[in-house]
């Protein structure tokens, strides 16, 4: 698995247009900024992503 998403593959996760993918990307690399880290434009780290958009239930949430 790549540990960086581009637009395409958020657009196909999350099913939105390119704009939004994009604004997305801005979005999460400014934070991450905000954190210390380095980013690069376009590219967003699929962890942050994951932990930002996809619903993980908790374990104790899982039953």
């Amino acid at each position: 698995m790549y540990e960086f998403l581009t637009p395409d593959d958020i657009q196909k996760i999350l099913k939105v247009k390119q704009a939004k993918a994009y604004e997305i990307i801005r979005t999460l690399n400014a934070e991450m900024k905000q954190e210390g880290y380095m980013v690069i434009p376009g590219k967003v780290n699929r962890e942050k992503f994951e932990e930002r958009y996809i619903y993980k239930p908790s374990p104790v949430e899982a039953g």
